[in-house]
């Protein structure tokens, strides 16, 4: 599963920043300061990553393991994570990142953030943030029929998740998905499986 967006409870629940370095302080504040970082990168010329067309809030709300992801300094030594998303009464979105450190059977930690979506037309568009007034643009890039799993990327596509229902995904879905996202040039590439329980 950083910019100018609501105040979360990453900042009005609990902020982490005690925990840093820590996704969510991004997949938010991280993704916020990688993508700065990333964006020297892209030129001009490259486009930015297309989202899909629509997405069913609905459907998409609920528990998504995180398969993998473009590794960067805050998701360094997270294991067993996970996002939660539920609709809240103002509109926006809670968005709960959960992992453990190091191992996968240490204590679970969490942080509380919120999204709001800023496609309303597609919903595959939002601004996500744990701590105000930092926030960042994720767009969800592909989506399973069956909302069995999903891609995740930042602005500009330079970081990359694939998340999904289950802990474990099997081979030749996950497979599939890579190929998926080497045909539209994104950084597949640089995709590192996240460690999680057996089921």
């Amino acid at each position: 599963m950083l910019g100018g967006g609501p105040s979360f409870r990453r900042p009005d629940l609990q902020s982490p920043v005690g925990d840093i370095p820590c996704l969510m302080l991004l997949r938010l504040f991280s993704t916020c300061l990688v993508a700065l970082l990333l964006a020297g990168c892209v030129t001009s010329k490259q486009a930015l990553p297309v989202p899909v067309a629509t997405v069913d809030l609905d459907r998409y709300m609920g528990r998504w393991y995180v398969i993998s992801h473009t590794p960067y300094f805050l998701e360094k030594g997270k294991v067993a994570s996970y996002d939660t998303y539920a609709r809240r009464p103002d509109g926006q979105l809670t968005n709960n990142f959960t992992f453990r450190e190091k191992t996968v059977d240490g204590p679970e930690k969490t942080w509380e953030g919120t999204a709001r979506i800023v496609d309303p037309v597609s919903n595959a568009v939002w601004k996500v943030s744990f701590i105000w007034p930092i926030s960042v643009t994720l767009k969800i890039l592909a989506l399973d029929p069956d909302y069995r799993w999903a891609v995740v990327s930042n602005h500009n596509g330079g970081l990359l998740w694939v998340l999904g229902r289950e802990r474990q995904m099997p081979a030749a879905t996950y497979a599939a998905i890579l190929a998926g996202l080497k045909a539209r040039d994104l950084p597949a590439d640089t995709l590192e499986p996240v460690p999680q329980p057996e089921d």
